[in-house]
């Protein structure tokens, strides 16, 4: 009773998040986190297609599971990748088997290199249109229960919904302008937090979390914080860990 609570509560909070002053790197950010919550896996990684056409990396529960994306876009593999471009989930990987060394290759070893075992992917879809993936990772040879594997669809859905229907339910189609602003917004926050990491010489994740608990009660776009700490406008200090 009380994980379903929880289920209801986050799929609530998720759908709130579709106000005026949407921030889609948090949405997407806290949407892996609440996946880690919620299914019993290890970490999340969160890709969409840019308005080119080409997938990106946008979210992650951590930085390993960043790098480890970005390495599978660098050479166009792994489930995740295979999950947009068929629209069909991809369960139970097991990232030691023969079959996966064939298939992922790369992706694969390195994957193992950063401890997972076993990996599922979501596609993220509206109907027939399939916007991006979530890639669910474990440390241990894991197969995902049917009712876990729903519960990821039905989280990746919200996400979907989310993404296409903010500022855009007049116009009835895919705001590309946002998503494009959103992959932008991406890169400011990444150099936000090598900034931020090598000054005060703590890790990625630790810098990132700085920039989320001071935006958020303050009601600022993660990217708008970003750019002032990069462009050397606000005082890092206020930012750091207490």
């Amino acid at each position: 009773m009380a994980s379903q609570q929880r289920t209801l509560e986050i799929l609530v909070e998720a759908v709130d998040s579709l106000i005026d002053d949407f921030d889609l790197i948090d949405f997407l950010h806290r949407l892996a986190t609440r996946c880690v919550e919620l299914l019993d896996i290890d970490a999340v990684g969160v890709m969409i297609v840019d308005p080119f056409g080409e997938l990106q990396v946008i979210a992650a529960s951590d930085e390993h599971t960043r790098l480890l994306e970005l390495f599978a876009l660098q050479h166009d593999q792994g489930p995740c990748v295979r999950c947009y471009r068929t629209g069909h989930a991809q369960l139970d990987i097991d990232l030691e088997s023969p079959g996966a060394t064939v298939e992922f290759g790369p992706f694969a070893a390195r994957a193992r290199e950063a401890g997972f075992r076993t990996t599922h992917a979501i596609p993220m879809r509206l109907r027939h249109q399939i916007i991006g993936a979530l890639n669910l990772f474990h440390s241990r040879a894991e197969k995902i229960s049917e009712s876990d594997a729903q519960l990821a669809q039905a989280l990746a859905d919200v996400a979907t919904i989310a993404i296409l229907q903010q500022r855009t339910i007049e116009q009835g189609n895919v705001d590309k302008a946002q998503l494009q602003a959103a992959l932008h917004s991406r890169v400011v926050i990444e150099q936000a937090k090598g900034v931020l990491a090598e000054r005060w010489q703590v890790g990625l994740d630790e810098a990132f979390e700085a920039l989320r608990s001071y935006a958020r009660p303050r009601r600022l776009r993660m990217a708008d914080l970003a750019q002032r700490v990069v462009q050397g406008t606000l005082d890092t200090a206020e930012l750091a860990p207490r």
